[in-house]
């Protein structure tokens, strides 16, 4: 699958059509001379390359060897440890490269955008936010994109007040774009991680940061934009969190600070919720803060005795029967439902004693 990414001018969305078609990437590659006849509105340009495929054998097998040799995941699209939110976004990735040690698959991801020319004000957001959100859901994993402005402070805040913070990468694992951020991108790795789409060697093009934009807001529950320019990356990444039907969010600023008319306009649109507080997201997003998960949980739970689901909610009775326990990942394979759905779906049938929260991350019925 590594070097499917690597045939010239295939881009995801034919990448992924093509591992639809033949069921895997080795298929793809053993009828790379008869593509037609499987996929008959290809293009001649496609064929071409395809074609041309095992010159790009070696190029992966290389970057496979360079990733073992420096403890980074090689992630396919079909693998478990894959973002399920992402992988349900068309064009997500075939193939990821992870460094870290934080769960692609929590069951709480926000990602947190903005202006790399971040003010005062931004970074008063940033501690203020990630010191509540700690206090209401330390559970939660914070996505950003590791540059200049709000989005390091973001990972550092996060950081500093124990939450787990994966940084989005718009090259491969063996640089740090910016040079500044080396030691938050080490810190990351030991609390969190680093992820990206690129192979070993790939250099950070200006057209990789809109790439990686799609990353950000789709392996998340909600996007967050702190600051935010009329003009800018992070409004990229909000409008594809929005296409995704993922929720989007934005702090509000006075209406005549450039550094917040992104923000303003976001809201002003009803393209994003307005927020002050973390406990605004919570409520936005029907999260339970630790405290209230933690009292419901120490009280009895005594089953209803008439159970009446909602068609979602059977889905997931129908998959849990007869099993010992599933993870959030294959249900939703099993579902259709995407993680964030089922997080919120699962924690109301355990409140109504029909489901357990198991060791793993996986549920079971009682």
């Amino acid at each position: 699958m590594m070097a499917l990414t690597q045939v010239r001018r295939v881009n995801v969305v034919n990448q992924r059509r093509l591992l639809k078609v033949f069921g895997s990437a080795s298929e793809v590659y053993d009828n790379r001379l008869d593509i037609k006849s499987h996929l008959t509105e290809s293009t001649p340009a496609l064929l071409r390359n395809i074609a041309e495929m095992d010159s790009v054998i070696p190029r992966a097998k290389a970057e496979l060897d360079w990733a073992r040799s420096r403890n980074v995941r090689c992630i396919t699209i079909n693998d478990e440890a894959y973002p399920a939110r992402l992988r349900s976004c068309e064009d997500a990735p075939i193939v990821l490269y992870y460094c870290g040690n934080a769960d692609l698959n929590s069951v709480r991801i926000l990602s947190m955008v903005g202006t790399r020319q971040i003010t005062e004000y931004g970074k008063d957001l940033c501690r203020e936010f990630t010191a509540e959100l700690s206090r209401l859901c330390p559970d939660v994993l914070v996505v950003s994109g590791l540059a200049y402005g709000v989005d390091v402070n973001a990972h550092r805040c996060a950081l500093q007040n124990g939450l787990s913070t994966v940084g989005v990468l718009a090259h491969g694992l063996d640089q740090i774009y910016p040079r500044m951020h080396e030691q938050t991108a080490a810190e990351m790795i030991g609390h969190g991680g680093l992820l990206t789409e690129y192979m070993s060697g790939s250099k950070a093009d200006k057209m990789n940061f809109v790439a990686r934009n799609r990353i950000v807001a789709g392996m998340s529950d909600a996007t967050i934009v702190v600051e935010s320019a009329s003009k800018g990356g992070s409004l990229i990444t909000a409008g594809l969190a929005f296409d995704y039907g993922r929720e989007v969010m934005a702090f509000p600023g006075r209406i005549n600070d450039e550094a917040s008319a992104g923000c303003n306009a976001l809201i002003r649109m009803n393209c994003a919720s307005l927020i002050t507080s973390a406990q605004d997201v919570l409520d936005i997003l029907s999260w339970q803060s630790q405290s209230e998960m933690d009292a419901s949980r120490s009280k009895p739970v005594q089953r209803e005795l008439f159970l009446d689901f909602t068609d979602d909610e059977q889905k997931i009775v129908n998959a849990l029967s007869g099993s010992d326990g599933k993870s959030l990942n294959a249900m939703s394979a099993e579902t259709a439902l995407s993680v964030g759905t089922l997080s919120s779906l699962l924690l109301n049938l355990e409140l109504r004693g029909v489901v357990k929260a198991m060791a793993g991350g996986k549920y079971r019925l009682l």
